[in-house]
């Protein structure tokens, strides 16, 4: 039987005329990264606000980590998209203060304080005041507010913005040593690349309603579009027939091109043509669809399908 440490079943919340959740039903098991995306106004932030208890939903039922949202509080941590953090505080004490407002005790609060603000290369800050540090700094500082009770999920609203790369990959460590650890961590950004190389499953969200959610690999299989990436040798010309193959177009590479396969054609097919016809190979793939791929034709004026994880 499936952990699911969220668990949501036709949520549905709007704002005046405005219904900003149509529908929703979500499953995340434990112990995965899984990214919730869409474009903006799609209905995530107002998703994670339901989650966390922020927002009442108009219908529909929500359960994280087992019990009704407010009610795993202090089991969970919640990165806003907008910065919450109090300018006049100071780093340290502001830190030690959210992690009591979590049940830490003292000794223990400024212990976790402490050892998160070397983590993000912050401890000479410590007892600076917040307004004082730089918009990156303050991201770091809002991350470890995040973390330094130790939640068992995790909820991370746009967690790369205004992070330096050498940060970015500082978050992406940490989100694999949370997985590790058998946390959940539920991310939703709008920078694909960085979320492509993190979660194991996802849910794109569009006009309020859930448009595809499954494993990454599963989606990628569903949207495959027939594509090779070929490279010839130095010297090799792409017969300009190649059975299987409705376009030819020049990719990046010197000498190498993308093929565009007829919906019956495989990869085989075209491998065999090419080798039949003594072209020189260095290099031959199928290409995956990236998640931005995938992205796009999901919400590109598709009804809404929900397919099961």
């Amino acid at each position: 039987m499936t952990d699911w440490v969220i668990e949501t079943q036709q949520l549905y919340k709007s704002f005046g005329t405005t219904r900003a959740v149509d529908g929703v039903a979500l499953r995340v098991p434990r112990g995965v990264v899984f990214a919730l995306l869409g474009p903006n106004g799609a209905g995530k932030t107002t998703t994670l606000r339901l989650l966390m208890g922020m927002y009442i939903p108009d219908a529909g039922e929500i359960r994280v980590l087992g019990g009704p949202p407010g009610a795993a509080r202090q089991r969970l941590g919640y990165l806003p998209e907008a910065r919450g953090l109090y300018r006049q505080a100071r780093v340290a004490e502001l830190l030690v203060y959210l992690a009591r407002l979590k049940g830490l005790d003292a000794r223990t609060a400024e212990r976790r304080a402490q050892a998160w603000l070397e983590r993000f290369g912050l401890a000479d800050w410590a007892r600076r005041k917040v307004h004082e540090l730089s918009h990156g700094m303050q991201q770091k500082v809002q991350l470890a507010a995040t973390l330094v009770h130790d939640p068992d999920l995790v909820i991370l609203d746009e967690p790369f913005q205004g992070l330096d790369p050498v940060n970015v990959r500082l978050v992406d460590e940490i989100i694999r040593e949370l997985q590790a650890q058998g946390r959940t961590v539920l991310l939703s950004s709008h920078q694909l690349h960085r979320v492509e190389r993190l979660a194991d499953q996802v849910a794109l969200i569009h006009r309020g309603r859930i448009v595809e959610h499954g494993p990454l690999t599963a989606l990628r299989r569903r949207y495959m579009q027939g594509r090779i990436a070929v490279r010839l040798a130095p010297g090799g010309t792409l017969p300009a027939d190649l059975p299987g193959v409705v376009t030819a177009q020049p990719a990046e590479e010197p000498q190498s091109w993308y093929l565009q396969l007829a919906p019956q054609a495989s990869p085989q097919q075209v491998l065999f043509a090419l080798v039949q016809a003594a072209v020189p190979l260095e290099g031959f793939e199928v290409v995956q669809p990236s998640l931005e791929d995938i992205f796009l034709q999901a919400v590109a004026g598709q009804e809404p399908v929900l397919a099961a994880a």
